[in-house]
């Protein structure tokens, strides 16, 4: 009996191990929404490591945000990433299927080489941008892959 209960206490520490050691990754696709070539598409990837709290501040009341105008946005930018160029999704002549599917192969092969390293997909969150009028020339499809290990 004391054989069983030590397995069971090893083992219920393992998984609590494992579950502690979660760790997210977000990689950001922007695909550019402009006529002509003119916008830029890119997968963005953060390499530089930062903490979230270092940016944070406590309010005691709704009003008091007096502690916040001390962090500063400038500091709050990182160096290191990886930039990939997309296609965008107009070429001249209006939608370009073509620069879609190499958009798709290239996040494709991304996210092929994240599941090698070990991350998986946990979730999807996409949006889009754009005036939306009958003159509109800009706008960007927006697509975050947070991925965990």
């Amino acid at each position: 009996m004391k054989k069983i209960i030590l397995a069971v206490a090893i083992i219920g520490t393992c998984f609590a191990e494992a579950a502690a050691q979660i760790e997210y990754k977000v990689v950001t696709v922007v695909e550019s929404i402009v006529p002509m070539g003119l916008g830029r598409s890119r997968i963005v990837e953060s390499t530089t490591p930062v903490n979230y709290e270092d940016f944070t501040t406590a309010r005691v009341s709704g009003k008091d945000g007096g502690k916040q105008r001390k962090v500063k946005r400038g500091d709050a930018k990182i160096e290191g990433m990886n930039e990939t160029k997309l296609l965008n999704f107009y070429s001249g002549m209006g939608l370009n299927f073509q620069n879609i599917a190499s958009n798709d192969a290239l996040i494709t092969s991304m996210m092929n080489k994240m599941a090698k390293k070990g991350w998986e997909l946990y979730s999807v969150a996409a949006g889009v941008e754009s005036k939306g009028s009958k003159d509109d020339k800009a706008g960007i499809f927006i697509t975050r892959f947070i991925f965990k290990k």
